[in-house]
């Protein structure tokens, strides 16, 4: 734990999904909620979507979904969201001709839900 998924329009050229997992990461790591080796990240580019109603090539999106075991107060979840965010607004493209809405939400596991199991390597 946690878990964070990343989710972006596939028209983001110049979008380094990689680099910016790997920020978010670190920022997480900062936070000191989680040990560096528990934190999970993936990124998916999206190719169907629809952002708004009218069809419209020159907007993107970038979301982020940080799920998290429930406990901690809103504060530090509030605190997570923001983190993960301005990891994320580093690595956003900048073209001016682009409508990018980039955003975090943050998703509350149910401890009584959650299995994990951590195997080692074994040498």
């Amino acid at each position: 734990m946690p878990h964070l998924y990343l989710e972006y329009s596939d028209n983001l050229a110049g979008f380094d999904a990689a680099t910016a997992l790997q920020q978010a990461n670190l920022a997480l790591e900062a936070s000191g909620q989680f040990s560096e080796i528990d934190i999970k990240s993936r990124a998916i580019m999206v190719s169907c979507y629809q952002i708004g109603t009218a069809r419209d090539p020159q907007r993107a999106f970038i979301h982020a979904r940080l799920a998290i075991l429930e406990g901690r107060t809103e504060a530090v979840q509030q605190t997570l969201a923001q983190l993960v965010l301005d990891a994320l607004l580093v690595h956003c493209p900048t073209d001016p001709a682009l409508d990018v809405q980039v955003s975090c939400e943050i998703q509350q596991i149910a401890r009584a839900s959650y299995a994990k199991q951590h195997r080692l390597p074994q040498h």
